[in-house]
């Protein structure tokens, strides 16, 4: 026998594994969200989505087919990625951003040395660190500590993970190190 999945079994099997359970609660979560039943997914979606089956995708009892996944996301009007719970595997660069960052990690940034590079890039991250100061009212104009979530917006503005933005600012010598006296 072959481990050669068909789309026909690609549905029935798969489901238990610890992936497949944290793709069906992730769909539970967007289903309460939108504060709808099992019953009343089925009855909207005009009977595409049974509510016995889209059970057992949330249990995780039972994979689900990207085609029915893009489906499913149309009903509930977000986009696909937001159905997929975040990649924690070792080996995924571009996994969840939590596993690479300790909790507190904080990066100051030089916002004078900021203003004097030219490019799309650095006036994409230079209008969010604007918004930030706006935010907390911090406008010493000199320097802006950046905490894990900014990290990470600003890690997706550049198509990076937030560890290798840290090092593209310490390469750019964009983070701020305090000068410490002799």
């Amino acid at each position: 026998m072959t481990d050669v999945m068909t789309p026909a079994t690609d549905e029935l099997e798969g489901g238990g594994s610890p992936y497949a359970r944290r793709v069906g609660e992730r769909l539970r979560a967007i289903r309460r969200q939108k504060r709808l039943s099992l019953q009343d997914v089925e009855e909207v979606s005009g009977q595409e989505f049974k509510a016995s089956v889209l059970g057992a995708y949330e249990r995780g009892e039972r994979a689900i087919s990207v085609p029915r996944m893009q489906r499913l996301a149309r009903f509930y009007r977000v986009p696909v990625d937001q159905l997929l719970p975040a990649d924690e595997g070792p080996d995924f660069p571009g996994g969840s951003a939590d596993a690479l960052l300790p909790e507190t990690t904080k990066v100051a940034i030089d916002l004078a040395k900021l203003e004097t590079m030219k490019g799309r890039e650095f006036e994409m991250v230079q209008r969010f660190l604007r918004m930030i100061q706006v935010q907390r009212g911090d406008f010493n104009g000199k320097v802006l500590t950046c905490r894990n979530d900014d990290l990470r917006a600003i890690s997706c503005m550049l198509g990076t993970t937030p560890e290798l933005t840290i090092r593209h600012l310490e390469e750019l010598g964009l983070r701020f190190k305090p000068q410490i006296p002799a």
